[in-house]
């Protein structure tokens, strides 16, 4: 028997035991750095272990395969057969997905726990009817203000240039009479450095990620809210897994989304110190900021419930009075 033979041979046998092997390429705009990709990297590692390498999650950070806004869709129509993503980003398709970005509503981790708890099967299901299965969600740390100078008012933003990433972020930036300008993480740096931009509101993690002492002097602890990632799989790849390798991946993403929002909240000091450490004020918002803040908050809460229909007064609702 040749050796071209004995190779055939052993493929045959290996794909009738079963070890045949699959490889999911999984696109996540952030860079390797980040927590949220750490955690999806153990996630992927996880995956293999369980599945004993029958399936391969080849993670692809900060944007590289595939750019942030067009994950979801990629994942949709089976160009890529995973992906994670900020949820918010997808604002602009349904309302829904801005579930978490109502500034000063759900605005520490045991609150947005409760939130993603009553808002999860909502979103299951809109997924769901897209061709789309939800795995897991991390929250990240709470929002602050950045700039490159002191905000005492909602006045001192007005007619800035405010970094947005969302429709939700967006709204923010017009109540507060600033300017929105959408900018990727990626291109946060250069964004301030040319003056595209002057002010955002994110989260330490994003700060530390992009040295944000490189380009800008305070940083407002104004735990605004906590936005979510999503990792989602297409529902035509994830029907091709045997039971076997699709328990390996739900028990993954269970332990993912257990231990991200353990990391998040753990980090989230970490990341204000070591911003500090770089020489970057950090500062409380003053009351009358707050108070403006709380006033944006509860408006914007309103007319995201108004937009999302029954699905979102349903959820809002459910959170207020549990």
């Amino acid at each position: 028997m040749d050796i071209r033979t004995l190779v055939a041979a052993a493929l045959a046998l290996a794909t009738s035991q079963g070890w045949a092997q699959t490889q999911w390429d999984m696109p996540t705009p952030y860079p390797d750095g980040n927590f949220h990709t750490k955690n999806v990297r153990q996630f992927a590692d996880e995956v293999g272990s369980a599945t004993r390498g029958s399936l391969q999650i080849q993670v692809h950070s900060n944007g590289a395969l595939i750019k942030h806004p067009e994950i979801k869709r990629a994942v949709q129509t089976g160009q890529v057969p995973i992906g994670e993503l900020l949820i918010s980003v997808l604002a602009n398709e349904s309302p829904l997905f801005a579930f978490d970005s109502n500034p000063f509503v759900a605005n520490s981790y045991p609150k947005e726990t409760k939130l993603w708890r009553i808002a999860r099967p909502y979103l299951e299901k809109r997924l769901d009817a897209q061709g789309i299965k939800l795995l897991y969600s991390v929250p990240w740390p709470p929002q602050g203000l950045y700039a490159k100078k002191e905000i005492n008012s909602s006045a001192d933003l007005k007619g800035a240039k405010f970094r947005t990433y969302s429709p939700t972020t967006a709204r923010l930036a017009e109540l507060m009479g600033a300017i929105p300008t959408t900018v990727q993480v990626p291109d946060i740096p250069q964004a301030f450095k040319t003056g595209l931009v002057d002010s955002m509101i994110t989260s330490g993690a994003t700060g530390v990620d992009t040295q944000a002492w490189d380009y800008l002097s305070h940083y407002y602890d104004t735990q605004a809210f906590l936005p979510q990632n999503m990792v989602v799989v297409n529902k035509n790849a994830w029907s091709k897994l045997n039971s076997d390798d699709q328990k390996a991946v739900l028990d993954a993403a269970r332990a993912a989304e257990t231990r991200g929002w353990k990391t998040s909240e753990a980090e989230n000091e970490g990341y204000v110190k070591t911003m500090a450490s770089h020489g970057i004020k950090i500062m409380k918002p003053s009351a009358k900021l707050a108070a403006e803040f709380e006033a944006i908050g509860k408006q914007m809460a309103v007319e995201w419930a108004k937009k999302a229909g029954a699905e979102g007064e349903a959820i809002l609702s459910a959170f207020q009075t549990r």
